[in-house]
């Protein structure tokens, strides 16, 4: 097995399409279609699916995949320890995270790293924490922020940056403003806005409220977090949110927090895949460490 055919295999499954796939790699498709063949010679099995709108892996594919991602981290990893000493950290991370985390953690960490390692260039990719798990297992991403509940994920390492307090928000003037206890039986009468299924906080507060109920509680899902925030205090419902996204809106008077806290606590993690480091990680993992703790 040649690395470049290895590379060229994991591109296509990334893809799902030879089209795609030589295109980002800048071959002609002749040439991803000769890797492609080559590899399947060497290993005698059929490692693609041809599907009428591209391509989807064997089930010889899937076994191969993580075994090809892991070699060419070791590749990568082998030229990295002979390199010159002392060379600053280089090269693309694709990194996958919440609009949350970007938007309130991570602004910070992106402008000392470009200061910093001027030579390492991050490319973010918002999406839910299980969707970034299995993109970070197949090799789709580097590497992954996360808010979730810290747990230990397979194939994963991780280091865990800060907690994170969630509040629950309502309108002012909301009926539930001047309770002195909020209990869950209020709350499910109550229209709630979350984001999609996949995110930590809003599948915590769906399992609290559903409760023993064989059908989930109806979350009303109206997107990204500002478009949640903006929902709420136009009085369209109710909605758990970490407190770092919603603390200008407490100050401000335009949300309130409701006197009711869930059980369970979250955290914002950096995960990557076990044994796949380079250079290019290790700072941004170091970095990260340092700046989403300063920034509170």
């Amino acid at each position: 097995m040649e690395n470049r055919h290895l590379s060229t295999f994991v591109a296509v499954a990334r893809c799902s399409s030879f089209t795609r796939a030589a295109a980002e790699l800048s071959y002609a498709q002749s040439t991803v279609t000769a890797h492609v063949k080559a590899l399947e010679r060497s290993l005698g099995v059929a490692l693609f699916e041809r599907l009428s709108d591209g391509v989807r892996l064997t089930s010889g594919g899937e076994r191969l995949l993580p075994y090809a991602v892991g070699i060419l981290d070791l590749h990568a990893d082998a030229r990295a320890a002979v390199a010159e000493v002392g060379a600053a950290p280089e090269g693309s991370l694709v990194v996958g995270t919440m609009e949350s985390v970007t938007s309130y953690r991570l602004m910070p960490l992106i402008e000392h790293m470009h200061l910093r390692f001027p030579r390492v260039r991050l490319a973010m990719r918002p999406g839910v924490c299980e969707r970034t798990y299995e993109a970070i297992r197949d090799g789709s991403y580097d590497c992954g922020f996360v808010i979730d509940d810290a747990a230990e994920r397979s194939g994963l390492e991780s280091v865990t940056l800060c907690a994170e307090p969630l509040s629950l928000v309502a309108a002012p003037g909301h009926r539930l403003v001047e309770a002195g206890e909020v209990t869950v039986a209020e709350l499910r009468k109550e229209r709630v806005l979350g984001t999609e299924p996949g995110c930590a906080y809003r599948d915590l507060f769906e399992s609290v409220l559903t409760g023993q109920d064989v059908e989930p509680f109806p979350i009303l899902e109206v997107g990204p977090t500002d478009t949640i925030k903006r929902g709420v205090a136009e009085g369209l419902g109710i909605s758990l949110l970490p407190t770092v996204v919603v603390r200008e809106e407490l100050r401000s008077g335009r949300l309130v927090e409701l006197p009711w806290s869930v059980e369970g606590r979250l955290h914002t993690r950096l995960l990557w895949r076990r044994g796949g480091e380079r250079p290019a990680l290790r700072a941004l993992i170091e970095t990260a460490a340092r700046s989403v703790a300063e920034g509170g």
